[in-house]
C-alpha cells in the first residue's frame, strides 16, 4: 500500500491510520469508499451486546475463538435484580472458558476503561460491540465499534469488513489553560463537526499539544469522539504512552507509531487548546454543545461523575481535590463512579475516596450504571450533570430529565454550589496531576481462558434463547409502512435499555419494547401486518440509528417482519447492523419525498433482489396515495451477498464458513 507521488515527484507518507490498516490489510485495496477486509487483531464484548455475541459465534459451529485476544466483559446490568443478568453472567463465564476468551467479572470495571489498562495495545486492530470502543485509539490501536454479530464473525475468521475511510488530520496546539481538560476538547470538536454526516471518515491526531496530554485525556476524546458518527478516532504511539504502559506493568507491548512527516490528509485542521474554554453539552444531543460561561447560575439537581468517557484515576482524584473540605448542598445528589476495580482501589489508598465521601458523594459500582439509564435516574424534570458521553432525551432513565454533560472540573464546580458553574469561577487553586509511575496492578477478577475448554458445559437459564432467524430476501416486497419518525433517532429510542435491558437474550421478549418511548403500539402493529400479509416497513429522517452499537436495534424490528428501513440517511453501524440482519437500509434520493410515505401507507418495491444485484433504479411505489418514490442504495458486492441470503448468519453458514 504506498502512496503515489506528488506534483513534484517525491512519493507521499502514510499517516498511523494508513499504517496500521496496510499492516492488517487482507483484501481489497486502499481507495476512499472501497470495500476491504483487515484481520482483526483483538475483540471485546460487553453483557449487554455479549450474550448474543457469543450465541451468535456458538451457531456458527467454530470450536474456538481464533484472535489473539478476545475478552468478555461484564459491566452495563451488574444490578442483579432477578435472574435474567446473573444467568446471562453466568452464560457468559461459561462460554468465554469454553471458547478461549478472557472474562472479566463483574465490579472489575467498564470494558474500555479495563481494556485501555490491561489489554491495548499500540498498532493492534480492536474490534468490540460496543460504540466506544474507539477508546483505545487513545492508546494508538486502530479500535472500532461493531455490532455483536460482526464481532461473532471476527472471533471466528480474524476478519472485518468496512469500506476504506477518509481521514482527517486534527492538530492540537499549545496547552490547556487551568480548569480545561481534555472533555473540553473533544466538546469543542463536536461543536465544530456535529454528529452526523461523518459516517466513512478517521480522525487522526497529532499535533504538539500531543505532549501535554497522557493516555486517559486522548481515550477520552477517541471514546466521545464516537458521537461524531466516525469509524474510529487515533492518537500516536510515543513517549507518553510508553509511560503508561510501563506503570501498568505492560511495557513489553509498547511500540512507536507516528506519522510520516509528508502524509497526506483528506482535510487538516488545527486546533490551539488555550482557546478552549470549559464546554457542555446541552440536552438532548452530544452536539448541541455550548461554552460553560453562558449557562452559569442554572439550577443543578444531580451530579455523576464516571462512564468510560471520564473515570480514570486522575479524573476521580482531581475531583476529589476539587470537592476537598466542602461539603455539596442539600438539594445535590452527588455521585462517583469509578471505572474501574484499580481506580477504585488507587482512590482508597491516596485518601481520595475518604473525601468523596466526606463531601456528600454516593460511590457507584464501576460499572456502565448510570449512563444507560440503568440506575441514579433523576427525578422528574430535574437537570443532571454528568461527565458520560450521551444525553439522548430519556437515556438516563427519566424522560423529563434536562442531562448536560461536562469534564469532571466542571461537574465537581457544579456540585459545590449547586447552580451550573464555570469551574475557573472557583475560589480555589487550580492543581493538575501527572499520572502516577505505577498503577495498582490486581487481574484476579479476570479469568483467563481454559486450556482444555472444550470439556466446559455451557449454561443457559431460561431468559437465554437463540438468535432469530431470517428468511432470504423476496423478490418482492409488498408492505406497510408500520412507523414514520423524525431526525436523529437513536439506538435507546428504537431499543430501550435500562429496565428493558435484562431481556437481551430474549428476542422474543425484548421485541416487545421496540420503539416503546415512541410508539409502544408498534409491535402490535407489526404482528397485525404480518398477519394481513405485509411486510413492515420504517420510515425515518436524518441520521436515523445514531448511537449505541446496540445490534438488538436491527435485530428485534427484523423479528417482528420489517424489511426495509427508508430514511433521509442512516449511521455507520446501525446500518450494518441492518444488513446483517436482512434488512433493506434505503435513502431517499429526494429529501421531500419523505413527505410522501406516512404510517398505514401501502407500498410496494417489485424485482428488489434483481435491482440490487444489477445496482439499477430502485422504485417504491405508495400505492396508498399513487405516488413513485426513487430510493437509492450503495451495496458492496459481499452486502449484497448479505442481504440477499436474508443476513450475514445465513450467509456465512451458506458459504460453509
Amino acid at each position: 500500500m504506498e502512496k503515489l507521488e506528488n506534483e513534484e515527484g517525491i512519493k507521499l507518507g502514510l499517516g498511523i491510520v494508513e499504517k496500521v490498516i496496510k499492516e492488517h490489510l487482507l483484501k481489497g485495496n486502499p481507495v476512499v469508499g472501497e470495500e476491504i477486509i483487515i484481520k482483526i487483531d483483538q475483540t471485546l464484548t460487553q453483557d449487554a451486546t455479549g450474550t448474543m455475541a457469543y450465541l451468535q459465534f456458538e451457531s456458527l459451529g467454530i470450536p474456538k475463538i481464533k484472535t489473539e485476544l478476545s475478552v468478555s466483559y461484564v459491566d452495563h446490568n451488574t444490578i442483579q435484580a432477578g435472574f435474567e443478568n446473573a444467568d446471562d453472567h453466568y452464560y457468559l463465564q461459561t462460554a468465554a472458558s469454553k471458547y478461549g476468551a478472557y472474562f472479566s467479572r463483574a465490579g472489575n470495571g467498564i470494558c474500555h476503561q479495563v481494556h485501555l489498562e490491561r489489554f491495548a495495545e499500540p498498532g493492534k486492530t480492536l474490534l468490540g460491540s460496543d460504540s466506544h470502543t474507539p477508546t483505545a485509539g487513545g492508546m494508538g490501536t486502530l479500535a472500532i465499534g461493531a455490532g455483536g454479530l460482526d464481532v461473532a464473525v471476527a472471533m471466528g475468521t480474524c476478519e472485518y469488513t468496512l469500506r476504506y475511510p477518509k481521514i482527517i488530520r486534527i492538530n492540537l496546539e499549545g496547552k490547556l489553560n487551568p480548569w480545561v481538560s481534555a472533555k473540553d476538547i473533544i466538546l469543542k470538536i463536536l461543536k465544530m463537526f456535529g454528529t452526523k454526516g461523518n459516517v466513512g471518515t478517521i480522525i487522526e491526531y497529532g499535533g504538539s499539544g500531543l505532549k501535554s496530554l497522557d493516555v486517559p485525556e486522548r481515550a477520552t476524546i477517541t471514546n466521545m469522539g464516537a458521537e461524531l458518527g466516525i469509524t474510529t478516532s487515533m492518537f500516536p504511539s510515543d513517549l507518553l504512552t510508553k509511560r503508561f504502559l510501563e506503570a501498568e506493568n505492560r511495557e513489553s507491548v509498547w511500540k512507536e507509531l507516528k506519522a510520516d512527516s509528508n502524509a497526506k490528509y483528506e482535510k487538516v485542521i488545527n486546533i490551539n487548546l488555550a482557546e478552549i474554554e470549559p464546554m457542555l453539552a446541552c440536552p438532548h444531543s452530544p452536539g448541541n454543545v455550548a461554552a460553560v460561561r453562558e449557562l452559569v447560575g442554572k439550577k443543578a439537581d444531580q451530579v455523576i461523575i464516571g462512564s468510560c468517557t471520564n473515570s480514570s484515576y486522575n479524573d476521580i482524584k482531581t475531583t476529589a481535590h476539587i470537592v476537598k473540605g466542602h461539603q455539596v448542598p442539600q438539594n445535590i445528589s452527588f455521585v462517583i463512579s469509578p471505572g474501574s476495580r484499580q481506580v477504585l482501589k488507587m482512590i482508597t489508598d491516596d485518601g481520595s475516596l475518604s473525601t468523596l465521601i466526606d463531601a456528600g458523594a454516593r460511590i457507584a459500582e464501576c460499572t456502565c450504571g448510570f449512563c444507560i439509564g440503568n440506575s441514579h435516574a433523576p427525578a422528574t424534570g430535574t437537570v443532571s450533570i454528568r461527565t458520560n458521553n450521551r444525553n439522548f432525551k430519556g437515556r438516563c432513565g427519566t424522560q423529563s430529565a434536562s442531562v448536560y454533560l461536562s469534564s469532571p472540573e466542571t461537574a465537581a464546580a457544579c456540585a459545590l454550589t449547586g447552580v451550573i458553574t464555570d469551574p475557573r469561577n472557583l475560589k480555589l487553586v487550580f492543581q493538575s496531576f501527572a499520572l502516577p509511575k505505577k498503577f495498582h496492578v490486581d487481574d484476579t477478577m479476570i479469568i483467563p481462558p481454559t486450556p482444555d475448554g472444550g470439556k466446559i458445559k455451557i449454561c443457559k437459564g431460561p431468559n437465554i434463547g437463540e438468535p432469530p432467524k431470517n428468511e432470504p430476501l423476496s423478490k418482492n416486497i409488498n408492505g406497510r409502512i408500520a412507523i414514520k419518525v423524525g431526525d436523529e433517532i437513536t439506538t435507546d429510542h428504537i431499543m430501550p435499555a435500562g429496565s428493558r435491558l435484562k431481556y437481551r437474550s430474549n428476542i422474543k421478549k425484548y421485541s416487545q419494547f421496540v420503539f416503546e418511548g415512541i410508539d409502544p403500539s408498534f409491535p402490535n402493529r407489526c404482528k397485525d401486518n404480518k398477519s394481513d400479509g405485509y411486510s413492515n416497513i420504517i420510515v425515518a429522517g436524518l441520521s436515523y440509528g445514531q448511537g449505541s452499537s446496540r445490534e438488538h436495534a436491527a435485530m428485534c424490528p427484523m423479528y417482528l417482519g420489517v424489511k426495509a428501513v427508508i430514511a433521509k440517511s442512516i449511521e455507520r453501524i446501525h446500518r450494518t447492523n441492518l444488513i446483517n440482519f436482512g434488512i433493506l437500509p434505503l435513502i431517499f434520493i429526494k429529501s421531500d419525498d419523505y413527505q410522501h410515505l406516512n404510517a398505514g401507507d401501502i407500498v410496494e418495491i417489485r424485482g428488489v433482489e434483481e435491482t440490487i444485484t444489477k445496482n439499477t433504479k430502485l422504485v417504491l411505489k405508495n400505492k396508498t396515495r399513487n405516488v413513485d418514490i426513487e430510493l437509492k442504495y450503495d451495496f458492496t458486492k459481499k452486502e449484497k451477498q448479505i442481504i440477499a441470503a436474508g443476513g450475514l448468519l445465513n450467509y456465512i453458514k451458506g458459504r460453509g464458513k
